[in-house]
């Protein structure tokens, strides 16, 4: 038994036992700030719940411990240890490793070239994905399993598909079939494979779970995973056999479940009496439950179809580019939707070459990871932001020796905040090892979503934005620091929406905020959950109609996304989210503690820029000894509650936890004066602190809501200002006799009605127009309002080219045919070729017209592709095309938005452009440089990667 001193003991060396302690007990000091409480330990203390040692603690013992005694511990000996003594033993049995440097291993041989077609788009399961790809190429490896201690071992698409039938086939014969929760605990192996595409080859639902890292953990495990397998329904557990006697508990909180079994088990049980037969699985069936951390009080089922799940992978496949001759690296846990979607499922849809390790493995030896990428010539791998800031502390110089990393050229990093300054530091350190700064792709996205949300441009590289501090903090704006802003807060882009997936920003009020305005995130498209599984009031507040709420605050600038923070206080701690509410509750109840006098926040390391736990406690008694015993009593909790200690725990005297007015913890507050050193430090009367409290939320609510009532006001009379006058030019052009002097009535009502309804409108470049002469005008789409503030802004002699399909409206069609628009149809090929021509005999007349050449706008931001007709006519005319770059429509007023938001308006002429010839390439030539003059002024990203074809003109 672990910490047993009376257990057999392996020799060791006299001098050890208090070298090892010390170094022990030295890592414990930095880690709780120099408390002293470690030199009260001995060798039987237990390494987490009294030295307060959680794995990244303990990855980084075991490097000191290596170097110190030039030693190698084996992986099992050291993660399976829960005292010194226990260290002590494996250190006497570890061989002289001659330094804790492992060689270099070779790089492997570059892996062949196979040009591998991904499945076609018209299979809609994840099941039928394997069954394309082991009819394809089923010998092909799709798995590499890598392992420093032990063989490599390897999986190919035909060995994984018949051991996920006979999984299936053994659920059919024990009755589990449709809809059927079918849970999997298993570690990073093949198992853990078979068992999960085998519960989806019988119609069942995996629900991917991960061990604890080490057996003794699994009665605190008890806990998260019986509210995980009652809310699913679970029917049958498949894990590893040291699990197995856990049935008999697990029944007892979980009334559905049947079974818990293994797969060898599975195996040795034999081929079923009757044959296996396939249910037939539809594209929106659920393909798997993702459940949230369950340290967030009651875990959330993320509702996972194979539909949202194809959509979701594709869509990162086309983003990243990534093809079958990529080769993927993962330590990632195969419970973690990074590593399971990212990695796995992306691997077997794309058919790229897949190489894991165990999450153990990296924790333990950071370099593990790195030294894998070099001998594997790994080209795609994705970790979490403290993955790269453990690289950065825990590696020695020797340790990147010979260590090549040029292959690596998208290093994903997401699910949890970025930190500028820990990429900046990779990127630096890692550059002489052939890292490429490029190769950092960081990145957004949540379970809701499956897995990705937004993606930043490949080849380019993190982009900071550094915005003024008390502007984001004070207002929630996000303005541009100055050059010389020491105080500036450094915001990691997290790149563009993915194809099909639309993202915004809103206010409280679910009203979607200008750029730099920072809010709400949320998002909308195929591969949004439906919700989360057997849990309403999870799902209230999950969905806003059409869109999903994220819970994280941002900002977009650009077109790009920024996350500022999280709406609520969960925590984040290396991708596991910790809820404050429930850890206070635990830690009030202590002895010594007052009731209500705890605060748990995250705190921002300044050294490293991650993020670290606190735990801020009030006590009354002030004796230092009591305050040790305190301090372990806590420690031993928050292991209890949470499975890690926290980082610092601050003992403080009644009144330090501020709280509002109603009772409610502030703590915003409580990390702010921590960050600042100053909490405790407070000199005012509790009741003087109280009502400066009050009056200052009562104050920020009243601008709030000040504010909120000046955007409405406004919104509701430009609304009103505009809608009066639409009605006046409608009823102007009805009784005006020629079109001359209608189009001058309706830009005057245009222009007064911009003018009194207070819309800033700033035109750039009015002079590059012509005179008298004909040109065609091509303006970007992007809000219903460009036609309005256009007529306003431009000399009347203007026309419009508009679709078709406006003519037979009623109200509008009639006007726009009084201003002699000209009707073009979008879809049908014959009509396009005639309005062609009708647009020539514009052309050739010396009529300038206004032409949309994306055909249609879009609430998300983006520069559609354009059209080729109007550019056709334009150069069998040799009539100039002015390109128009419209900036701030879109905020102003959005696809589907009835009341404008109060923004600047820019309207910015380009200079003309002339076809050099009369031919088709000289058309396809003037689009393109039209296009390119829009994209240059106008901060919304490039969505014309499928530019339509040279093929027919279409207008």
């Amino acid at each position: 038994m672990a910490g047993d001193p009376s257990a057999s003991e392996a020799p060791v060396l006299p001098d050890r036992s208090g070298e090892l302690l010390q170094l022990v007990r030295s890592l414990a000091d930095e880690l709780h700030r120099g408390t002293g409480f470690s030199h009260s330990l001995g060798l039987d203390h237990s390494l987490t719940r009294d030295y307060g040692l959680d794995s990244l603690a303990r990855a980084e013992l075991l490097l000191r411990i290596e170097r110190e005694f030039d030693t190698a511990f084996a992986e099992a000996s050291f993660t399976e240890a829960e005292t010194p003594r226990d260290l002590l033993r494996a250190l006497a049995l570890a061989p002289a490793a001659g330094g804790a440097f492992v060689a270099m291993p070779e790089p492997a041989a570059e892996a062949t070239e196979i040009e591998i077609c991904c499945p076609p788009d018209s299979i809609a399961t994840l099941v039928d994905v394997l069954d394309w790809h082991a009819e394809h190429h089923g010998d092909r490896l799709l798995v590499t399993f890598d392992s420093d201690d032990g063989p490599i071992t390897q999986l190919s698409y035909a060995r994984l598909q018949a051991d996920a039938l006979a999984v299936a086939a053994w659920l059919a014969e024990q009755g589990f079939g449709a809809g059927d929760a079918v849970a999997v605990m298993l570690p990073t192996g093949s198992d853990f494979f078979a068992a999960f595409y085998g519960a989806q080859y019988a119609g069942c639902v995996p629900v991917p779970l991960y061990p604890p890292a080490r057996l003794s953990q699994l009665e605190d495990h008890l806990r998260r995973l019986s509210a995980i397998l009652c809310n699913a329904e679970a029917s049958v557990l498949i894990t590893v056999a040291q699990a197995k006697p856990l049935t008999r508990l697990l029944n007892a909180h979980c009334e559905t479940l049947r079974q818990v079994v293994t797969v060898t088990d599975l195996v040795a049980a034999g081929a079923p009496a009757a044959p296996f037969v396939r249910p037939a699985i539809r594209s929106d069936a659920t393909a798997f439950l993702q459940y949230t951390s369950g340290s967030t009080g009651s875990p959330k089922g993320v509702v996972v179809s194979h539909a949202n799940l194809l959509a979701n992978v594709r869509a990162m496949r086309r983003a990243a580019q990534i093809t079958g001759s990529d080769t993927f690296l993962s330590w990632l846990p195969l419970y973690h939707d990074l590593g399971l979607i990212g990695a796995c499922i992306g691997s077997l849809y794309v058919g790229y070459r897949l190489v894991l390790m165990s999450p153990l493995d990296f924790l333990a030896r950071p370099s593990r990871w790195l030294r894998a990428i070099h001998r594997h010539r790994a080209s795609v791998s994705a970790a979490p932001n403290f993955a790269y800031e453990l690289c950065l502390n825990k590696l020695a110089d020797a340790d990147l020796e010979g260590l090549d990393l040029s292959c690596w050229r998208l290093a994903f990093n997401g699910a949890e905040p970025v930190s500028a300054d820990t990429i900046e530091r990779f990127a630096s350190r890692f550059a002489h090892c052939g890292f490429r700064r490029e190769a950092m792709f960081t990145v957004y996205g949540l379970a809701e979503g499956v897995l990705g949300v937004t993606f930043p441009p490949l080849g380019r590289g993190p982009l900071v934005d550094r915005v003024d501090r008390s502007a984001l903090l004070e207002r929630g704006v996000a303005r541009p620091a100055a050059a010389g802003d020491a105080k500036a807060l450094q915001v990691v882009s997290c790149g563009l929406p993915l194809p099909g997936i639309e993202v915004r920003v809103v206010d409280a009020a679910a009203q979607e905020l200008p750029e730099r305005a920072q809010g709400r995130i949320q998002f909308r498209g195929p591969s949004a959950t439906s919700g989360y599984y057997r849990n309403p009031a999870a799902n209230a507040a999950l969905i806003d109609g059409e869109w999903l709420n994220t819970g994280d605050l941002g900002y977009f600038a650009a077109g790009e996304l920024y996350l500022t923070g999280r709406e609520k206080d969960v925590i984040v701690r290396r991708g596991a989210n910790i809820h404050p509410a429930d850890l206070e509750s635990a830690l009030a109840s202590l002895p010594g503690v007052r009731k209500g006098g705890v605060a748990v926040f995250p705190a921002t390391d300044a050294l490293s820029g991650s993020e670290r736990l606190v735990v801020l406690a009030e006590v009354r008694d002030a004796d230092a000894q009591a305050h040790r015993q305190i301090r372990a009593a806590i420690t031993a909790a928050a292991v209890d509650q949470i499975g890690m200690p926290p980082d610092d725990i601050v003992i403080a005297p009644p009144g330090t936890v501020l709280k509002t007015s109603s009772g409610k913890i502030r703590r915003a507050t409580a990390r702010e004066l921590y960050e600042k050193g100053a909490l405790g430090r407070s000199q005012r009367a509790p009741w003087r602190q109280l009502v400066r409290l009050v009056a200052g939320a009562a104050a920020a609510q009243a601008q709030r809501s000040t504010r909120s009532a000046v955007r409405l006001a406004w919104a509701c009379w430009a609304g009103a200002v505009f809608s009066l006058a639409g009605i006046g030019a409608w009823l102007t052009t009805m009784v005006l006799p020629d079109i001359a002097l209608r189009r001058r009535a309706a830009h005057a009502w245009a222009r007064s009605a911009t003018r009194l309804a207070g819309v800033q409108v700033r035109i750039e470049g009015i002079e590059r127009l012509p005179a008298s002469s004909a040109a065609l005008l091509v303006a970007n789409h992007a809000s219903y309002a460009d036609s309005i503030l256009l007529t306003a802004a431009l000399p009347p002699r203007f026309g419009y080219v508009a679709k078709r399909e406006l003519a037979a409206a009623v109200v509008l069609g009639v006007m726009l045919k009084r201003l002699g628009a000209v009707f073009v149809e979008r879809a049908d090929a014959a009509g396009a070729v005639e309005d062609t021509a009708v647009l020539e005999s514009h052309a050739r007349a010396g009529e300038p017209l206004v032409v949309f050449p994306e055909g249609t706008l879009r609430r998300a931001p983006g520069v559609l592709p354009f059209k080729l007709g109007a550019f056709v006519v334009a150069a069998h005319t040799a009539t100039p095309v002015i390109p128009v770059a419209l900036i701030g429509t879109r905020s102003l007023l959005r696809a589907g938005q009835w009341l404008p938001r109060r923004t600047e308006v820019v309207i910015e002429v380009g200079v003309p452009i002339v076809a050099s010839q009369q031919d088709w390439a000289a058309a396809v030539a003037l689009r393109d440089a039209a296009r390119q003059a829009i994209l240059e002024r106008v901060p919304e990203p490039d969505t014309g990667m499928d530019l339509e074809p040279a093929g027919a003109p279409a207008v």
